[in-house]
């Protein structure tokens, strides 16, 4: 059944990745004990994706790295310097500043709370200030800036505990204070101009690639988490509660199992108060849903609306629940291909749609298995750009024939399966 179609019906609260779908969901107020309130928290808790933290500890290296040579730059022109003393502080206060920053982070987990975050921006500025004072009578920021230029390195240590926008405003805001020092200190010349683009170069460009790396890191390895998730479904039953609603439909069980426990042992008195009928019937009426909808809905059903990359971008019609009888190769070999088919990013986002059914060959008299018609019409994909593994994956599902429909790829699919009436 199109799982567009269902009058009614209302979509998985959260993906199998914790990501809630869309505002109206984050607005309704989730059970704080619910799967959805749990993944809500888990998701937005700051260091809790896989690996950041392995990124963090390179990010902090690296800063500390240049640290290293920016103090031994300002140490062998220390003799240049009009008045030495504002420069070096800078330099003790930006090392006293990424030392403790650091050192809280390692120590107290991976986490960076408001106030320490307020406070390493506040030491950056002084640092900024400090290193610009102590330069600004030499009449070129580019050449002898180097505690203000290492600022941008040390916001690195916050990069995995962090929101990359805060960031992002802090270096841009140090990006501007740069520039304007340049613009109201500096001669600018063919001469003095190089080292200026340098300067502010070398304080915001290791942060905005930092941001950078971390957002298609965190990406990647929330497609595989995905996609493992998803394919776990080839051995679920045909019809089946999805991934998420399997938690949600232990916690019903176990609340009507201790509410009937409580009449027994007298605890809650017959007949029951108003207030504890109410609950009774909501978790009749919650638990009768999730047993009805577990008989109606296959594992493809819940494999593609319980997918972050699989919900958006592909559409199922299967009006006869055929999906439940492919095999576990079968069922591999499907998702691997619609995988690989919505992973292309060509210049058009692409799409699938899969329509399994009806059946209309009538089978053979004794024969223990039926044809499947699946259909797999594409928009955005052209068939010259199709992986060879995709070929290989439908080609676990059946006998199949490819054409081109609206310069986008379809493919006809025969998929031979047990006859549902020998099981």
């Amino acid at each position: 059944m199109s799982r567009h179609a269902r009058p009614g019906y209302s979509r998985p609260e959260e993906n199998t990745l914790g990501v809630i779908l869309g505002k109206r969901m984050r607005a309704s107020g989730v059970p704080a004990g619910s799967t959805a309130g749990r993944a809500m928290r888990q998701a937005s808790a700051r260091g809790a994706s896989l690996g950041t933290g392995y990124l963090g500890i390179g990010a902090s290296v690296l800063a500390g790295v240049e640290a290293v040579f920016g103090l031994a730059v300002f140490v062998s022109h220390a003799a240049e310097y009009p008045n030495v003393m504002p420069a070096l502080a800078g330099w003790v206060l930006y090392l006293l500043a990424l030392s403790g920053v650091v050192l809280f982070i390692a120590t107290r987990g991976e986490r960076m709370p408001n106030w320490l975050f307020i406070a390493f921006l506040a030491a950056l500025a002084g640092v900024v200030a400090l290193d610009l004072f102590a330069i600004w009578p030499m009449g070129n920021v580019g050449a002898n800036a180097t505690a203000s230029a290492s600022a941008g390195f040390g916001l690195l240590a916050a990069l995995t505990v962090r929101r990359g926008r805060e960031l992002l405003a802090a270096v841009g805001v140090l990006g501007v204070a740069l520039i304007l020092a340049v613009l109201f200190s500096t001669k600018l010349s063919a001469e003095t101009i190089p080292a200026q683009i340098i300067l502010v170069s070398l304080a915001i460009m290791p942060v905005l690639l930092g941001v950078y790396v971390l957002r298609r890191f965190q990406r990647i390895v929330q497609l595989e988490l995905d996609r493992v998730l998803v394919q776990s479904t080839v051995s679920a039953p045909r019809f089946a509660v999805g991934m998420l609603a399997s938690e949600e439909l232990a916690r019903l069980d176990l609340a009507a199992e201790e509410l009937l426990e409580s009449v027994a042992t007298g605890r809650i008195s017959l007949p029951l108060t108003p207030k504890t009928a109410s609950t009774a019937a909501s978790l009749a009426t919650e638990l009768r849903l999730h047993l009805i909808e577990g008989r109606r809905e296959t594992w493809l059903y819940h494999a593609i609306t319980e997918s972050e990359q699989l919900g958006k971008s592909v559409t199922l019609a299967d009006r006869g629940s055929l999906a439940g009888l492919l095999s576990p190769r079968q069922r591999d070999g499907l998702l691997a291909a619609v995988w690989l088919l919505v992973s292309d990013r060509g210049k058009a986002t692409p799409t699938v749609q899969l329509t399994l059914g009806p059946v209309t060959a009538i089978p053979d008299p004794g024969s223990k298995t039926i044809t499947v018609p699946l259909v797999i019409a594409t928009t955005g994909v052209a068939r010259n750009r199709v992986d060879p593994a995709t070929w290989d994956a439908i080609g676990k599902v059946g006998r199949f024939m490819d054409s081109t429909q609206n310069s986008s790829l379809r493919v006809e699919i025969e998929c031979v399966v047990t006859n549902p009436a020998d099981q």
